[in-house]
């Protein structure tokens, strides 16, 4: 049994990427709490649960920051980085095992600081954006959100290093960069892209904490400031931060789909220097179409609107190579691959919408309406979370040793993919008709009270599927099935290991024979 001390100051890969589990599960719980409560506020016109417009802007911004800096990237680049990465390519443990160690702790300090809003008397309601001069001028606490931006930035950037550093020289002998799996290219992506634009949104949350504390005036027109200068340093990050996002999710369906169909990735090199090296290449070209509605030269708007569209090519490889995976493959309909079919589903529904949203002449008429929320949840936050929960559900043999249930593991899935579609489609739906976006109450479109009850009730029972997913988890490692080493009958190399796998990963540094490849299937 390991004590709390030995968890708490561990340098073991693996328990590092648990405490980004934990974490950011914790995230995730805080941020649907969140979500439910703005649900609730909206589910009837006037106030329903506060008549303070300020605590809605509260739940707003927690929902927002915690969804995306404090679940999401944590999990995909902090849980799946740290677990699987060293496995992957045969390493005992990452290249700086206290770097490693030190980001997780400064992870933890940004989930505290986003808790320890509700304690404090004047909470930041800046939303995830924390656009100026709402952010300068405002009573809620700016410098906390500026603060806790900063930590999860830092937290990021010592990881990325140290992945980077962990892929180039410690892989087992053999493991050529053309035998790597998917997840560990996208995640290496993923590490360059924190690597690059991150010290902007650094930046620009810096400067806004300088222009309402410190007197400056970067953001202030009428001093020689301008507030699109933070708009743009802020989405010149924070655009390349949804392929953050999406490049890890991505590899994780890669590698649930490739192993629970029993066949090769359809056209690897493609995926990889075609979808992954596209995405790098152009992730940050594009942030401009987030300011369309925001004034601009129209020469800038067209030359954004085709950046734009050109990325859906190496997105659109990406998703080619998911599909051609499936062909022929012998496809086992278990928890995790009825996740990853979602991903694909909901990214399907999420690219379409997305589309409009590139050309300038129809994102004006739709750009603060909740048909943008509804793309972005399909897209991003629902999609990429249907990932983060199928990874866990397909790497959960190898953390616990032990089976999850797969009725309740199904049960939870299909009960959240209801949910998700009948809120995030009717979201789309009204936005179309004209429902503008972060809005405390619609007194003036009565006409949408049904939809917002029938997306509350969408809600509850998303939340209900979330919650049965996890506990199947917690039930699962304590007294599930033995799992044995490899249950899935997969060539990659993590699971050529015991489960769970010991300090140092195998006794004896593994190698790779000439033929082997981690999507090598045998036929039969």
């Amino acid at each position: 049994m390991m004590n709390l001390k030995e968890w708490i100051f561990t340098t073991d890969h693996k328990r590092v990427g648990v405490l980004y589990l934990i974490g950011s599960m914790l995230a995730f719980a805080v941020a649907g709490i969140m979500a439910l409560l703005m649900r609730a506020e909206l589910s009837t016109i006037g106030p329903t649960i506060t008549a303070n417009p300020t605590q809605y802007n509260v739940w707003l911004y927690t929902h927002g920051a915690v969804m995306i800096l404090g679940f999401q990237i944590p999990a995909l680049t902090g849980f799946f980085a740290n677990y699987c990465i060293p496995l992957m390519i045969g390493a005992k443990d990452v290249a700086f095992p206290r770097v490693n160690a030190l980001s997780v702790w400064l992870f933890y300090v940004g989930v505290i600081l986003a808790v320890l809003t509700f304690f404090i008397p004047d909470p930041p309601d800046v939303m995830w954006t924390g656009y100026p001069p709402y952010s300068t001028i405002t009573t809620g606490n700016t410098a906390m959100y500026s603060f806790t931006v900063l930590i999860l930035g830092f937290a990021s950037i010592i990881g990325g290093v140290n992945f980077l550093t962990t892929v180039a020289y410690m892989r087992a002998p053999g493991i050529k960069l053309n035998k790597l799996n998917i997840f560990v290219w996208c995640t290496l992506a993923a590490f360059v892209l924190q690597l690059i634009f991150v010290p902007v949104l650094g930046t620009a949350v810096t400067l806004i904490s300088m222009d309402k504390y410190l007197g400056t005036n970067f953001f202030d027109p009428t001093k020689g400031g301008d507030v699109l200068t933070y708009q743009n340093l802020f989405w010149f990050y924070s655009h390349p931060a949804v392929y953050v996002i999406f490049l890890p999710f991505i590899g994780v369906v890669y590698e649930i789909i490739a192993a629970h169909a029993r066949n090769m990735v359809f056209n690897y090199k493609m995926v990889v220097y075609g979808g992954v090296g596209g995405i790098v290449l152009l992730a940050g070209e594009v942030w401009v179409h987030h300011l369309y509605v925001s004034g601009m030269a129209d020469w800038l708007r067209i030359g954004q609107m085709v950046t734009t569209l050109m990325i859906s090519i190496p997105v659109g490889l990406m998703m080619i190579g998911l599909i051609g995976t499936l062909y022929k493959g012998s496809i086992a309909f278990n928890t995790p691959m009825l996740y990853a079919l979602g991903v694909v589903f909901l990214f399907l529904i999420g690219g379409l919408t997305g589309i409009p949203l590139a050309v300038p002449s129809l994102t004006i008429g739709v750009s603060d309406t909740y048909y943008v929320v509804g793309h972005f949840h399909y897209v991003m936050a629902v999609a990429g979370t249907f990932a983060i929960f199928g990874g866990v559900y397909h790497w959960f043999p190898k953390m616990t040793g032990r089976m999850y249930n797969e009725f309740w593991g199904k049960l939870g899935f299909w009960i959240t993919f209801v949910g998700v579609n009948i809120v995030f489609w009717i979201m789309m739906d009204i936005g179309v008709e004209g429902m503008p976006r972060r809005y405390y109450d619609y007194a003036h479109f009565p006409q949408f009270e049904g939809a917002h009850q029938w997306m509350t009730v969408g809600a509850a029972i998303l939340a209900v599927g979330f919650a049965i997913a996890v506990l199947n988890w917690i039930l699962g490692a304590i007294n599930g099935e033995p799992a044995g080493d490899n249950p899935w009958g997969s060539p990659s190399l993590e699971w050529t290991t015991v489960s769970p796998p010991p300090h140092g990963n195998w006794p004896s540094p593994p190698s790779v024979a000439e033929d082997w490849h981690p999507y090598g299937f045998k036929k039969g």
